[in-house]
């Protein structure tokens, strides 16, 4: 066993996509994208003449080991396959339902039972990636990428009530509304969206043995709201990359507009609230988000934890700061993210905490609050400033960009 040579291999060709300022997105691709000579027949990149196959899905609490002695394979095989890199068989992470394919030499056409002599085995780790174990005097085990298909899109669409419901009812791949949150979600506020709002968006779609399998590159956005047109433009350089208005300026603010996805505002920013726990009137200089419990909360943006422990009414509650200006507070937490201790570096979006009703609370809910320069105020109002925009040597290359994509949304 200690002389068994694993052998890895990566097949691969490359699509490019269209570019702009290095923004394009590259696909990769596998070796049967390579044209081969007529007179062969290829599967998973393997020469399949003169090979029978047989194929089929991993049943429920069936072992590799197990399926193997059903196919007429050795129990050696198995065993040799612990020690192929993870990153090409790991038979923990077999799962029931996946695609199996087993290729023989010296196989009878008609009997199953004649079947012999397994040159090649097959797993479907995903729609696109595939382990391929190959039998021989050593075990030798690649992976394999099914070609992807790369088709570029203009879709457009007006809602009428919901985000989601006006890419539906347009027939559009509903991932587009993550995409469109994501990119504008330091300007727009998805909460506020309203009927007459709009969209245009340019972008590709990946497609694998002609199902679609998801969004690829989004290289312009235009959205209509309240009657306002926010763009947003893919441009990457070696250093500045992301998504800029029509001036270059990063659509990416210091801060998101909120610390989770919530489900409605169950009391806001006031000096004048009735506790409802203590039913005496005092200040709540913070929004409270109702959510259900564990719902993950992120950091608003980038900065240091300067506090996580149980504080008293607030319950499990988390402080950072994120400049010489700016706090945030997140109260009520049923618990904290993995490892999360103070003096931790966090990044905006990431993780921090999971929404509880610790403390004094009647509820599920995230009470969030900010400082600025020590003195409370208002989530829903807070300004937030943009990063630093392209620097004056890019701006030409991203002119040129931002015209070629606004031909394309306008």
């Amino acid at each position: 066993m200690q002389n068994m040579k694993v052998k890895y291999l990566m097949a691969a060709a490359t699509i490019l996509l269209a570019s702009c300022g290095n923004s394009g997105t590259n696909e990769t691709n596998d070796e049967s994208a390579i044209k081969t000579e007529e007179t062969h027949t290829y599967e998973y990149g393997i020469c399949t003449d003169n090979l029978a196959k047989v194929e089929g899905t991993l049943q429920d609490g069936q072992s590799i080991s197990e399926l193997f002695n059903s196919l007429g394979i050795d129990a050696s095989v198995a065993y040799n396959m612990q020690f192929l890199p993870d990153s090409v068989f790991n038979a923990k992470k077999v799962r029931s339902g996946n695609m199996y394919a087993v290729f023989y030499a010296n196989a009878s056409d008609t009997l199953h039972n004649a079947l012999e002599n397994p040159k090649y085995f097959v797993y479907q780790n995903s729609l696109i990636n595939y382990s391929i174990i190959e039998f021989g005097d050593t075990l030798k085990g690649y992976t394999y990428n099914k070609p992807i298909e790369v088709k570029e899109k203009v879709s457009t669409a007006t809602i009428e009530s919901s985000l989601w419901n006006a890419i539906t009812k347009n027939g559009l791949n509903i991932n587009i509304a993550t995409e469109l949150s994501d990119i504008f979600a330091w300007t727009i506020d998805f909460f506020g969206i309203q009927k007459g709002d709009a969209f245009t968006i340019y972008y590709t779609e990946q497609y694998v043995d002609g199902k679609c399998i998801g969004i690829g590159t989004v290289y312009a956005a235009k959205f209509l709201h309240n009657g306002t047109d926010f763009y947003a433009f893919k441009y990457d350089t070696l250093n500045y990359n992301g998504y800029w208005d029509k001036s270059g300026k990063s659509l990416r603010k210091a801060f998101l507009k909120a610390p989770l996805n919530f489900r409605r505002i169950s009391s806001t920013f006031t000096y004048t609230r009735k506790h409802p726990i203590y039913k005496t009137v005092r200040p709540h200089t913070g929004v409270d988000y109702a959510a259900p419990k564990g719902t993950p909360v992120w950091s608003i943006g980038d900065g240091k934890v300067i506090f996580k422990a149980y504080k008293g009414g607030g319950g499990n509650t988390i402080k950072i700061k994120h400049n010489s200006v700016y706090t945030t507070a997140y109260l009520h937490l049923s618990g904290y993210a993995k490892g999360l201790k103070v003096g931790d570096t966090v990044k905006q979006g990431q993780v921090i905490g999971y929404v509880g009703s610790t403390g004094a609370s009647t509820g599920p809910h995230l009470d969030f609050r900010v400082w600025k320069n020590g003195t409370p105020i208002n989530p829903l109002k807070m300004e937030s400033p943009s990063v630093e925009p392209i620097p004056e040597k890019y701006i030409d290359g991203f002119k040129k960009c931002r015209d070629l994509y606004l031909s394309k949304i306008e």
